[in-house]
């Protein structure tokens, strides 16, 4: 009896609104469609990947696959598992007064690992970290002066806690953008990035991508020497999306001016866009993030240089169109027109042709995309027209799109 009111009491009842209406399992990652129907993001990918282009719950034609993260379902489902685990494990050792000891006392890694104990436990908790007086200013002060790699790699899992809750995110870029004494604040996310664990990795290349709030911030990352190199380094790990992702997110947000994108050109980021959309599995934020950074490329002459050069990258950026998202399928488009329209290369325009470009560009022109989307499409037909040497559009277009299934 004792044993069956035990696992009784270790029953949650999970609420309905955060399961996912495909899988049924609690979203860790909600997304709206834009029929205002959530679902957990990597179930609602693979259903988009699989062709489909209805609404599953609704079954309603979708105008858009675009998705939007559900922040508020997210948090709410964050502070429901925070309760739902602290129902079934022992009460935090952690009192508010010890947190408060913790934050103004000298920081170490057991006291830390206390502190995010703490932090987990509730929402309250986390807001009460946040908002304590000076303690972002000595998470980022111990984090500068710190040499233990642990060290940091605990601090950078306290920014990352705190990093939603309001004001976090500027003071965070004012802190440590704008360190006094000269002091650099920067490097120990260099630190973490070469030395630091798998999801330390992932969560500075977050938090540099938070703390790029401007012009000004960005160039100041970008020039922090090896930042940029370590950032695209996290883009070459072949075993773990999540890392790519997130480091194709970072280099999005902070590699903005004509000398940094030129760095990631010298780097290799063409040829390893190419290969992360020639992947047979890569999540369609991995593939919308690799085509956009190829776009971002592509407005300089240098990366409108490699892109050409690059045959696999312009086959691949050609197949991918209108197989994943709207959104990957507009950057796709810029990218081809940049290489093929604007820079002219013939090498970029054959290998295009080859890939059946000119079908797959008809096909974006169909699809309601947008108007400067649309206008770049015209351009491609005409260059692959030419390419392609037919004289007659519609048996090439109505012999050569039966096989394709749009996203």
């Amino acid at each position: 009896m004792a044993r069956e009111k035990r696992r009784e009491e270790l029953y949650v009842t999970v609420p309905n609104l955060f399961r996912c209406p495909i899988s049924m399992d609690v979203m860790k990652s909600p997304v709206s469609l834009c029929t205002g129907v959530t679902y957990d993001r990597s179930s609602i990918e693979k259903w988009l990947a699989l062709g489909h282009k209805t609404c599953p719950a609704t079954m309603q034609t979708l105008p858009s696959t675009l998705t939007t993260p559900n922040l508020t379902l997210r948090r709410l489902i964050q502070l429901w598992l925070s309760h739902a685990d602290a129902a079934r494990a022992p009460p935090c050792a952690v009192s508010k007064q010890d947190a408060a000891a913790i934050i103004k006392g000298g920081l170490d890694a057991a006291s830390l690992e206390k502190l995010i104990d703490f932090m987990k436990v509730s929402e309250g908790n986390l807001k009460f970290v946040a908002q304590s007086s000076n303690a972002i200013s000595r998470f980022v002060e111990f984090f500068v002066e710190s040499d233990e790699i642990r060290i940091r790699e605990l601090i950078v899992e306290v920014f990352d806690l705190i990093s939603s809750e309001s004001g976090v995110r500027e003071k965070l870029s004012e802190l440590i953008l704008n360190c006094g004494d000269g002091r650099d604040c920067l490097s120990p996310f260099a630190a973490v990035l070469r030395k630091g664990n798998a999801e330390s990795k992932v969560r500075s290349a977050k938090i540099l991508e938070l703390i790029a709030i401007n012009p000004e911030s960005q160039q100041k990352i970008s020039d922090q020497p090896g930042l940029l190199e370590n950032l695209y380094t996290l883009t070459t790990a072949e075993s773990d999306y999540s890392a790519v992702e997130a480091g194709l997110s970072a280099l999005l947000a902070i590699a903005t001016s004509r000398t940094a994108k030129k760095e990631l050109i010298r780097l290799g980021i063409v040829r390893t866009a190419g290969r992360i959309l020639s992947g047979s599995d890569p999540t369609r934020g991995v593939i919308e993030r690799a085509v956009a950074v190829l776009e971002s490329v592509a407005s300089c002459t240098e990366g409108r240089g490699a892109i050409g050069e690059d045959r696999e990258c312009v086959a691949e950026t050609v197949r991918r169109l209108m197989k994943c998202s709207a959104a990957a399928t507009e950057h796709g488009i810029a990218v081809l027109w940049s290489v093929c329209c604007l820079a002219r290369d013939e090498s970029a325009q054959e290998t295009a042709a080859e890939a059946n470009g000119l079908t797959k560009v008809l096909l974006v022109m169909q699809s309601g995309c947008s108007s400067s989307t649309s206008m770049m499409c015209r351009e491609l037909v005409k260059v692959l027209r030419a390419k392609s040497g037919k004289s007659n559009l519609a048996p090439y277009y109505q012999t050569r799109t039966t096989h394709i299934a749009p996203y």
